[in-house]
């Protein structure tokens, strides 16, 4: 065993066969044996790795990283290998092809329910266990809300095992909350009508637009956010067709629509009536003894200031005032569209064109309008049954021996 020379680097001793350093960082005493041998070149090695470590740490720019990288055989390195959660999660959202509304919602989620209990941790020390202690200790302000953000974590984690930092998916096992669908609760064809023909009585000069709207939206069956960024080079009057492609969204234009597929829908005469009503407004706020106005390239503006109808409450609130002026209970405008699935199909159309127009699958179609298919036939659909059980009983009368 060599002896222990005198005069050995500040920090720097022999440990058995060894040389070890010490330093302080974070206000802890730290003491690393390094695979150097107890000769002069081991003992400049060390004095030098000690004054690099010392002079990171006076910079404060020493971190777990870096010194798992320093002494990656250490007892108190506790780096991993794998980013930390916040880390990760950060760099799958900044490298994900999202709308910005989608981007606002998942980071919204993130911040407030998961970094809080997950940011520092590494994403590759996250159990299922410790992930459903941080369910049941939160406070959820509804069970979609509660469905949504475990579902965007499901998704975070889903890309790490594929990215290969873990095995599974921890949040696979999390029980998510019953979707709660909304309620499906159309008008009639009389009540649609009735606060068609009470817009149009009502409102009156540029304001007439929202009557034209809310006809087009029921007899079209488009979502709010498809009627709203509606443009005119869409429409073709001659062959009665508009292009859905778009959507506003978050107060602007997105150049999708809400399943990212685009489609033609047909113009019925009541569509093509509000088309009309719209273009002769148009025309009307383009009369030169009309105030200069920017012409709008969309088929429904509103009234003041923008553009385009940026979020519902524009047409909403002529919409609430009709229902109550004319004593209809009161719904979402929404239902405005389910009135035209409900009546397309209450009058037997194809439910596979139905669900073209929407922009549905035929599976999305049939369970959300179950009750509204064939309503109108279901009783001729029981007398197949009853003229069948007459045609049995004329069958076992002949039968029976007198």
């Amino acid at each position: 065993m060599a002896r222990e020379p005198m005069g050995l680097p500040t920090g720097v001793e022999f440990a058995g066969q060894s040389v070890r350093i010490r330093f302080t960082w974070n206000g802890q005493r730290r003491c690393e044996t390094l695979p150097y041998p107890q000769t002069p070149k081991g003992i400049k090695a060390a004095a030098e790795l000690r004054a690099n470590v010392t002079s990171l740490i006076k910079h404060g720019v020493l971190d777990d990283q870096r010194y798992a990288e320093l002494f990656p055989n250490s007892t108190y390195a506790n780096y991993s290998a794998t980013p930390r959660f916040g880390e990760y999660a950060q760099e799958w959202l900044n490298s994900r092809e999202i709308v910005a509304g989608t981007r606002k919602n998942y980071l919204g989620s993130l911040n407030l329910y998961w970094m809080p209990y997950l940011a520092m941790l590494p994403i590759d020390s996250i159990t299922s266990v410790m992930l459903r202690k941080v369910v049941a200790n939160t406070e959820w302000p509804t069970p979609g809300v509660k469905r949504a953000a475990i579902q965007r974590l499901t998704t975070v984690f889903g890309t790490a095992v594929k990215d290969g930092l873990i095995n599974r998916n921890p949040v696979e096992s999390i029980e998510l909350p019953v979707k709660a669908k909304k309620p499906i609760d159309p008008f009639t064809v009389g009540e649609a009508n009735q606060i068609i023909d009470h817009l149009y009585k009502t409102l009156t000069h540029s304001m007439r637009i929202y009557a034209a709207y809310f006809e087009f939206a029921f007899y079209t069956g488009m979502r709010p956010s498809e009627i709203a960024a509606l443009r005119w080079e869409e429409v073709d009057k001659e062959k009665r067709l508009v292009n859905v492609c778009r959507i506003v969204a978050d107060y602007k234009i997105e150049e999708r629509t809400k399943t990212r597929n685009g489609r033609q829908v047909m113009l019925n005469s009541r569509a093509l009536h509000a088309i009309e009503q719209a273009e002769l407004l148009a025309k009307q706020r383009a009369l030169p003894s009309r105030r200069k106005r920017t012409e709008s390239t969309y088929v429904f503006p509103p009234t003041k200031n923008f553009e385009f109808i940026q979020q519902s409450s524009v047409t909403d609130k002529h919409f609430q005032a009709a229902l109550t002026e004319l004593g209809i209970r009161a719904r979402r405008q929404y239902n405005c569209r389910h009135t035209y699935a409900t009546m397309c199909l209450m009058a037997g159309m194809n439910p596979a064109f139905i669900a073209t127009q929407l922009g549905h699958s035929v599976q999305m179609l049939l369970s959300t309008y179950a009750r509204w298919i064939n309503s109108s036939t279901d009783w001729g659909e029981l007398g197949k049954l009853e003229n069948s059980l007459i045609g049995t009983k004329l069958v076992q009368t002949e039968t029976v021996p007198l």
